[in-house]
């Protein structure tokens, strides 16, 4: 198998270890290309070559990794979309809603954008257990501290503290509203509000506040890069109770008599099981659960919720 790297920064050095130790289990040869902009090796393990100029990409790629920085995605999808039938996109899909989506030849392959919350069980056993609820209402949040992210960079220096390359948390931590959008669909309204509120020395939104109606249920979302105690969790309020999935404990509790809890402690990390996932897929042609479709509908989603009209300050 014969696939290329755009982009071996921290998030594409995991996948390509990953990749790694998927193909090892499954007993596929790789042959591991990366298209490189800068002339210092990398020497990695799993690594077989590097690629410093367009010409030298090669036609025939079985699969392209396109986990560059966001702003770049569309020209290396467009630069690729003839040297592969099977692409794994890092999330989000673009930096913005500018591109035509229905430029890029999505078609006779597996084009999958990264959704690794799926791959935890509580996202899907949250779907099973909602399904025969009437849910009133939902509050997520998604609260950390960036510079704990990545311990050996500054954080100063990463995309996700800079604005013109697609960093801020609406973009950044656009895994919540995949799978709340995955549970609960889109909704028909959103508002939002985000700014630069903390201490962080960044240039790029540290705060993001949603509040989306449905047709029969409110959702609340808060996002930020300033909690010092990390904190991942939704809560879903039905007539029943609480019901309440907390992705660090790996675990759904519930405020009812109905169960006490369900634990996920977690047999292998969700990277390596979205990996494994993503090479059935390709091998067996295998359901797309997050398709370029839908990836480009929850960003549009958050582009256009952020076009909020100014707030009738008479209104007192």
């Amino acid at each position: 198998m014969k696939v290329c790297f755009f982009g071996l920064g921290s998030i594409g050095k995991k996948h390509l270890k990953n990749l790694c130790k998927i193909a090892k289990e499954k007993d596929i040869n790789l042959d591991v290309h990366a298209f490189r902009t800068r002339k210092n090796s990398l020497e990695l393990k799993g690594l077989d070559k590097e690629i410093y100029s367009k010409k030298l990409l090669e036609e025939d790629y079985d699969i392209i990794f396109v986990t560059n920085p966001t702003f770049k995605h569309f020209e290396t999808i467009k630069m690729m979309e003839n040297k592969t039938k099977n692409m794994f996109i890092e999330k989000p899909i673009f930096d913005n809603i500018n591109y035509d989506i229905t430029d890029i030849k999505f078609e006779n392959g597996i084009y999958y954008v990264a959704a690794p919350l799926r791959y935890t069980g509580i996202v899907d056993k949250l779907k099973e257990i909602i399904k025969d609820k009437n849910v009133y209402s939902i509050r997520s949040i998604c609260s950390s501290y960036l510079p704990d992210w990545r311990p050996n960079q500054d954080y100063r220096e990463v995309y996700s503290a800079k604005k013109e390359l697609g960093g801020g948390v609406s973009i950044d931590l656009i895994h919540e509203w995949d799978y709340l959008t995955y549970l609960f669909g889109f909704p028909k309204r959103v508002v939002n509000f985000q700014g630069k509120y903390s201490h962080l020395e960044i240039d790029s939104e540290d705060l993001s506040i949603y509040i989306a109606e449905y047709e029969d249920k409110l959702l609340e979302l808060h996002l930020d890069y300033f909690g010092i105690r990390s904190k991942r969790e939704v809560e879903i309020y039905t007539k029943e109770g609480t019901i309440i999935g907390d992705f660090i404990k790996e675990e759904i509790s519930f405020t009812s008599d109905e169960k006490d809890k369900i634990n996920f402690l977690a047999n292998e990390d969700m990277y390596i099981a979205e990996m494994r996932h993503f090479i059935e897929m390709v091998l067996d042609n295998k359901n797309n659960p997050n398709s370029p479709e839908h990836a480009y509908n929850v960003l549009k989603l958050i582009k256009e919720s952020e076009k909020n009209e100014s707030i009738n300050n008479n209104l007192w």
